[in-house]
């Protein structure tokens, strides 16, 4: 079954909560911790990690916090996953390094492909 982790699910309700109160300025970490209930080191590490991908700003000093670093609508559910979790795979085998032993006889690798890119193209 295809299930993001906490880390992406934390990252997806971060990223939304700061599209939704944009109009007000940068969003502190610790009112996104507060509002969510996340543990506050898990989130500064997810909110660096979505810094690092572009996909939000980081404005220090005293009204410091974080911000969409484009529109909201060039944000895509997959592009916060990728950044939080590396490539969406929905099984073992799609990732690049697999060593399945099954790799050149199986028959599902090119009905999963399939299955695997309409996933992402749904998450985009």
């Amino acid at each position: 079954m295809l299930r993001f982790t906490k880390r992406a699910d934390y990252g997806l309700m971060a990223i939304h909560y700061i599209a939704i109160h944009e109009d007000r300025g940068s969003v502190s970490a610790k009112r996104i911790a507060d509002e969510f209930g996340i543990p506050p080191e898990l989130l500064a590490k997810i909110l660096q990690r979505l810094a690092r991908e572009r996909l939000i700003v980081s404005y220090n000093g005293p009204k410091g916090g974080y911000a969409l670093a484009r529109r909201p609508a060039e944000i895509s559910v997959g592009q916060v996953v990728r950044a939080l979790e590396g490539p969406i795979n929905i099984v073992e085998c799609m990732e690049s390094d697999s060593d399945c032993p099954q790799m050149a006889r199986c028959n599902l690798r090119r009905p999963v492909q399939k299955i695997q890119v309409a996933i992402s193209q749904m998450l985009d």
